[in-house]
Protein backbone atom coordinates (compact mmCIF):
# COMPACT_ATOMS: atom_id res chain seq x y z
CA UNK A 1 0.00 0.00 0.00
CA UNK A 2 1.14 3.63 -0.55
CA UNK A 3 -0.07 7.24 0.03
CA UNK A 4 -0.13 9.99 -2.66
CA UNK A 5 -0.06 13.37 -1.45
CA UNK A 6 -2.69 15.59 -2.89
CA UNK A 7 -3.10 19.07 -3.77
CA UNK A 8 -4.75 19.40 -0.44
CA UNK A 9 -2.69 19.09 2.86
CA UNK A 10 -3.42 16.20 4.79
CA UNK A 11 -5.91 14.41 2.47
CA UNK A 12 -4.29 11.07 0.37
CA UNK A 13 -5.06 8.97 -2.37
CA UNK A 14 -4.42 5.41 -1.04
CA UNK A 15 -2.90 2.88 -3.63
CA UNK A 16 -3.33 -1.06 -2.53
CA UNK A 17 -1.10 -3.23 -3.68
CA UNK A 18 -2.77 -5.47 -5.82
CA UNK A 19 -1.70 -9.27 -6.60
CA UNK A 20 -3.54 -10.96 -9.70
CA UNK A 21 -3.75 -14.03 -11.32
CA UNK A 22 -5.70 -16.86 -13.48
CA UNK A 23 -7.99 -17.18 -10.22
CA UNK A 24 -8.48 -12.99 -9.75
CA UNK A 25 -7.07 -10.59 -7.69
CA UNK A 26 -6.73 -10.30 -3.69
CA UNK A 27 -5.35 -6.79 -1.97
CA UNK A 28 -5.15 -5.80 1.67
CA UNK A 29 -7.83 -2.88 1.86
CA UNK A 30 -7.14 -1.70 5.01
CA UNK A 31 -4.29 -1.85 7.91
CA UNK A 32 -4.31 0.32 10.96
CA UNK A 33 -1.24 0.31 11.47
CA UNK A 34 0.20 0.17 7.73
CA UNK A 35 -2.46 3.58 7.25
CA UNK A 36 -1.21 4.95 10.30
CA UNK A 37 2.61 5.24 9.30
CA UNK A 38 1.81 6.24 5.60
CA UNK A 39 -0.72 9.07 6.74
CA UNK A 40 1.84 10.18 9.38
CA UNK A 41 -1.12 10.79 11.89
CA UNK A 42 -2.50 8.45 14.50
CA UNK A 43 -6.88 7.77 13.18
CA UNK A 44 -9.23 5.22 14.87
CA UNK A 45 -11.93 4.47 12.45
CA UNK A 46 -14.86 3.09 14.22
CA UNK A 47 -18.04 2.91 11.56
CA UNK A 48 -18.25 1.57 7.97
CA UNK A 49 -20.82 2.92 6.03
CA UNK A 50 -21.88 1.57 2.30
CA UNK A 51 -24.34 3.15 -0.22
CA UNK A 52 -25.72 1.76 -3.15
CA UNK A 53 -26.22 4.19 -5.92
CA UNK A 54 -27.32 4.43 -9.93
CA UNK A 55 -25.70 6.84 -12.61
CA UNK A 56 -25.76 10.83 -11.83
CA UNK A 57 -26.67 10.09 -8.13
CA UNK A 58 -25.03 13.10 -6.68
CA UNK A 59 -24.56 12.55 -2.60
CA UNK A 60 -22.81 15.86 -0.93
CA UNK A 61 -21.01 17.76 -0.35
CA UNK A 62 -21.55 17.01 3.44
CA UNK A 63 -19.68 17.07 6.80
CA UNK A 64 -19.68 17.51 10.50
CA UNK A 65 -18.89 19.66 12.64
CA UNK A 66 -16.89 20.51 16.12
CA UNK A 67 -16.61 17.54 18.26
CA UNK A 68 -18.47 15.50 15.88
CA UNK A 69 -15.90 16.50 12.51
CA UNK A 70 -15.24 12.78 11.28
CA UNK A 71 -12.29 12.01 9.14
CA UNK A 72 -13.56 9.34 6.25
CA UNK A 73 -11.39 7.06 3.95
CA UNK A 74 -13.65 6.04 1.06
CA UNK A 75 -13.80 3.81 -2.14
CA UNK A 76 -15.23 2.08 -4.86
CA UNK A 77 -16.14 -1.65 -4.90
CA UNK A 78 -18.34 -2.25 -7.48
CA UNK A 79 -18.99 0.86 -9.93
CA UNK A 80 -17.55 4.45 -10.83
CA UNK A 81 -17.89 7.33 -9.49
CA UNK A 82 -16.23 11.29 -8.79
CA UNK A 83 -15.05 11.65 -5.38
CA UNK A 84 -14.79 15.38 -4.06
CA UNK A 85 -13.07 16.84 -1.30
CA UNK A 86 -13.60 20.32 -0.26
CA UNK A 87 -10.75 21.48 2.43
CA UNK A 88 -12.91 24.03 5.05
CA UNK A 89 -10.01 24.62 7.55
CA UNK A 90 -10.25 28.52 7.31
CA UNK A 91 -6.32 27.83 8.61
CA UNK A 92 -5.25 26.34 5.62
CA UNK A 93 -3.29 27.51 2.93
CA UNK A 94 -5.74 25.56 0.64
CA UNK A 95 -9.12 26.44 2.21
CA UNK A 96 -12.46 26.94 -0.43
CA UNK A 97 -10.16 24.32 -2.91
CA UNK A 98 -11.10 20.94 -3.72
CA UNK A 99 -9.66 17.82 -4.79
CA UNK A 100 -11.54 15.30 -7.45
CA UNK A 101 -10.58 11.84 -8.20
CA UNK A 102 -12.26 9.00 -10.23
CA UNK A 103 -12.56 5.78 -7.57
CA UNK A 104 -13.60 2.52 -9.05
CA UNK A 105 -13.49 -0.97 -9.00
CA UNK A 106 -10.30 -1.37 -11.66
CA UNK A 107 -8.13 1.30 -9.60
CA UNK A 108 -8.84 0.47 -6.42
CA UNK A 109 -7.97 3.91 -5.32
CA UNK A 110 -9.32 4.94 -2.01
CA UNK A 111 -9.05 8.93 -1.02
CA UNK A 112 -8.83 9.38 3.03
CA UNK A 113 -10.60 12.61 3.72
CA UNK A 114 -9.14 14.40 7.10
CA UNK A 115 -11.67 16.00 9.61
CA UNK A 116 -12.46 19.65 8.41
CA UNK A 117 -13.70 18.50 4.82
CA UNK A 118 -16.22 18.55 2.99
CA UNK A 119 -16.75 15.61 0.95
CA UNK A 120 -19.24 14.23 -2.01
CA UNK A 121 -19.63 11.73 -4.73
CA UNK A 122 -21.48 11.56 -7.65
CA UNK A 123 -21.95 7.96 -9.48
CA UNK A 124 -20.20 7.62 -13.04
CA UNK A 125 -21.33 4.01 -14.14
CA UNK A 126 -24.40 2.84 -14.51
CA UNK A 127 -24.39 1.59 -10.71
CA UNK A 128 -21.63 1.86 -8.07
CA UNK A 129 -21.48 0.52 -4.39
CA UNK A 130 -19.40 3.09 -2.55
CA UNK A 131 -18.29 2.10 0.79
CA UNK A 132 -16.41 4.44 3.65
CA UNK A 133 -14.74 4.30 7.28
CA UNK A 134 -15.12 6.87 9.82
CA UNK A 135 -13.44 7.94 12.68
CA UNK A 136 -16.45 9.62 14.66
CA UNK A 137 -20.35 8.88 14.71
CA UNK A 138 -22.40 10.78 12.72
CA UNK A 139 -24.56 13.15 15.42
CA UNK A 140 -27.63 14.92 12.87
CA UNK A 141 -27.05 18.33 14.88
CA UNK A 142 -23.56 18.43 13.86
CA UNK A 143 -24.06 18.25 10.19
CA UNK A 144 -23.52 20.43 7.49
CA UNK A 145 -23.38 20.85 3.92
CA UNK A 146 -22.53 23.00 0.73
CA UNK A 147 -24.45 23.15 -1.99
CA UNK A 148 -23.25 20.82 -4.85
CA UNK A 149 -23.17 23.88 -7.44
CA UNK A 150 -21.81 26.49 -5.82
CA UNK A 151 -19.97 28.83 -8.22
CA UNK A 152 -17.17 29.65 -5.71
CA UNK A 153 -16.35 26.17 -5.41
CA UNK A 154 -17.22 25.63 -9.50
CA UNK A 155 -16.74 21.78 -9.26
CA UNK A 156 -16.54 19.93 -12.44
CA UNK A 157 -19.33 16.69 -11.37
CA UNK A 158 -18.03 15.38 -15.10
CA UNK A 159 -21.95 14.99 -15.72
CA UNK A 160 -24.55 17.12 -17.25
CA UNK A 161 -26.89 18.53 -14.60
CA UNK A 162 -29.64 17.13 -16.39
CA UNK A 163 -28.34 13.64 -15.73
CA UNK A 164 -28.32 14.50 -11.24
CA UNK A 165 -30.19 12.81 -9.14
CA UNK A 166 -29.67 14.24 -5.89
CA UNK A 167 -32.30 14.56 -2.70
CA UNK A 168 -34.37 17.23 -2.14
CA UNK A 169 -31.99 17.78 1.31
CA UNK A 170 -29.19 18.17 -0.74
CA UNK A 171 -30.40 20.74 -3.23
CA UNK A 172 -31.31 23.41 -0.31
CA UNK A 173 -27.91 23.15 1.05
CA UNK A 174 -26.38 27.03 2.15
CA UNK A 175 -23.57 28.25 -0.44
CA UNK A 176 -19.71 27.80 0.77
CA UNK A 177 -19.50 31.58 1.37
CA UNK A 178 -22.36 31.01 4.27
CA UNK A 179 -21.61 27.97 6.12
CA UNK A 180 -20.88 27.56 9.35
CA UNK A 181 -17.30 26.69 10.72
Amino acid sequence: MKAIETKLKDCFVIEPKVFNDERGYFFESFNQKAFNELIGSKINFIQDNESFSTRGVLRGIHFQTGDYAQAKLVRVIKGSVLDVAVDLRKDSKTYGEYLSIELNEDNKRQLFVPRGFGHGFIVLSETAIFSYKCDNFYNKEAEGGIIYNDLDLNIDWKLSPNQFLISPKDTILPKFKDIRG
